[in-house]
């Protein structure tokens, strides 16, 4: 399986969520590989390599695995500009999405523009818990 996933989080905003996130990248490998994740093992997507990075070498880093993707997964929990962002990139280049909020653990409401882009087809948004998370991937990776 040659599958290259994209997985996005709220990086800045919500660096509290930075251990999830992780747990999420390592259930994702059992389905591709994860072209980001080695952003979500800094605490500052400046020093994602190590070095001290630009943003506009970010983000063309980061559109160039959007464009080398099969499927993103996004944890919308937090509101982030940068994962709408990278979402709206996502559906102008027809891939499928998943997009994982954790309604029970918060008293944040979802964006409309995420929830009402679901079409149980291309947009997927499932509201979950972390141990929902495994039975999750299956179903959505199952019907590639």
């Amino acid at each position: 399986m040659n599958r290259k996933i994209y997985f996005c989080g709220s990086i800045r905003a919500g660096c509290q969520d930075r251990e999830l996130y992780l747990r999420i990248i390592e259930k994702l490998h059992t389905y591709g590989q994860v072209l980001t994740e080695n952003v979500f093992h800094y605490e500052d997507p400046l020093l994602e390599t190590g070095k001290v990075r630009s943003s506009e070498e970010i983000h063309e880093n980061y559109v160039t695995w959007l464009e080398e993707c099969n499927v993103v997964v996004a944890e919308v929990t937090q509101p982030s500009l940068g994962v709408g962002y990278e979402i709206g990139r996502a559906v102008a280049m027809n891939k499928k999405i998943l997009c994982l909020f954790r309604s029970a653990d918060t008293d944040k409401r979802l964006s409309a523009m995420i929830q009402g882009a679901h079409n149980n087809s291309t947009f997927i948004v499932k509201h979950y818990k972390e141990e929902e998370v495994p039975a999750i991937l299956k179903e959505f990776f199952d019907q590639l």
